[in-house]
């Protein structure tokens, strides 16, 4: 039996004004998940210092890098999520970037594996509360035809704050120790949250077409809708290689290609905004462009990504000419950012105004569960097994859980794809 959930029709009519306003809150809430990635991924860097300093195991590294964080960055996801569907949503993100900003602070002042595995779960306590509520706000501050490039554009965050930790922690780090770059780059959030209590609070479902309001209040639409099930675990499966080439490459470049971090930070840093960018911007482009062509070309198009990001990981992990390694991961970190604003637009695109914030947050938390819950912590798990530490050319096994990920993410999202382009143009089935 079939499940009305609303799908947003993008119908509008190419003239319509964006109001100077809109690309205001565009760029203060693309800031805002600037300091989010950055202050997730900026114990990645510095994860040898901090086993230096700890002794810890990579494992415990995992646990503090990921885990830690993706606790209640999950748990808390879904009933944020429902928060954004029936709150303001700007003091939900205001309140959230100032526990997180704190927290991230914070964690140079700790000592111990618990205390720093507290710190990282008030980080991402606070995070929990941006994806949901801010997605939801861009998407009444923009058309519905422009949803997958905006959504890239704000998604241009992870590229942006990827890359000041990579660089700014690398180089702090390095001529301070690690601790003053949590100083250093956690604190200033707390200015920015000022910024997010002033934003003008938008109608909900002010951009969408009447269509948009077929799936009512029943979250249980959701988990009945076959695309949204395909995008749910397909997107998580992709999630989990996309994500650890940011957790574990840098430390594999340490280890096996005995690079510093402070070479490592500065690479990362300018791939991240000459590459990261245009890759995000360029990939909500032609999303949206596909899926004019047909309702399931976003999901086709990421597909395609995941399945071109198999080669190159085998390239990354095992080859050691310099220019071939530095090439691949130009390519491979290009795809790997091109599928978020696709993929969070299909998910407002098939929930309508209604439940895109609760299911934004089942989106997220299942992304992050798999990547940072599971597949963290399974790479670390495995080159702890492989004997990393007395081997470190090992670590080229224990990553190969990437491009296999990858290949099956390939295979769900075409599927997905495929089950997208089978419904009416107005509902999902």
């Amino acid at each position: 039996m079939s499940t009305a959930i609303a799908a947003a029709k993008p119908a509008d009519a190419p003239a319509e004004r964006v109001a100077p306003y809109s690309w205001y809150a565009l760029a203060v809430l693309t800031a805002v998940y600037v300091l989010n990635f950055l202050d997730r991924t900026l114990i990645y860097i510095l994860f040898t210092p901090i086993k230096k300093e700890m002794a810890f195991s990579d494992l415990q590294l995992a646990l503090l890098g990921s885990t830690s964080f993706v606790i209640f960055y999950t748990l808390l996801g879904i009933p944020f999520g429902r928060l954004a569907d029936r709150t303001v949503r700007k003091n939900l993100i205001g309140g959230g970037l100032a526990v997180w900003s704190l927290f991230s602070g914070l964690t140079g002042f700790a000592h111990g594996f618990w205390p720093l595995f507290l710190c990282r779960v008030m980080v991402g306590v606070g995070e929990a509360t941006l994806g949901p509520a801010a997605l939801s706000l861009l998407s009444d501050y923009f058309p519905t035809r422009m949803r997958g490039t905006i959504q890239s554009m704000y998604g241009a965050g992870i590229a942006v704050g990827g890359g000041l930790a990579f660089f700014l922690g690398g180089w702090i780090g390095q001529a301070f120790g690690w601790r003053y770059a949590f100083y250093f780059l956690g604190f200033p959030g707390l200015i920015l949250a000022v910024l997010v209590f002033f934003l003008n609070e938008q109608p909900r479902g002010r951009t969408e077409t009447a269509a948009a309001a077929l799936g009512g209040n029943d979250w249980r639409a959701l988990f009945r809708s076959v695309p949204l099930r395909y995008i749910f675990i397909g997107y998580a499966v992709f999630g989990l290689a996309t994500n650890n080439l940011g957790i574990w490459v840098p430390t594999f470049f340490v280890r096996v290609h005995h690079l510093s971090i402070l070479v490592i930070g500065f690479a990362a840093g300018i791939l991240s905004i000459v590459v990261g960018i245009p890759a995000m911007v360029m990939g909500g482009y032609f999303s949206d462009r596909f899926s004019r062509i047909f309702s399931g070309g976003r999901m086709a198009f990421t597909a395609s990504a995941a399945l071109a990001s198999i080669p190159l990981w085998l390239v990354l992990l095992f080859t050691n000419n310099i220019p071939l390694l530095i090439g691949a991961n130009i390519v491979i970190y290009a795809l790997a950012l091109m599928w978020v604003g696709p993929a969070t637009a299909d998910v407002h695109d098939l929930a309508g105004p209604n439940l895109r914030g609760l299911a934004i947050g089942i989106f997220f938390s299942t992304v992050n569960v798999m990547a940072y819950g599971i597949g963290s912590p399974l790479i670390g798990k495995v080159s702890d097994l492989l004997g990393v530490s007395t081997s470190p050319e090992r670590m080229r096994l224990s990553l190969l859980i990437c491009p296999a990920a990858c290949a099956v993410s390939a295979v769900l999202l075409w599927l997905g794809s495929r089950a997208r382009s089978r419904l009416p143009s107005s509902r999902v089935a």
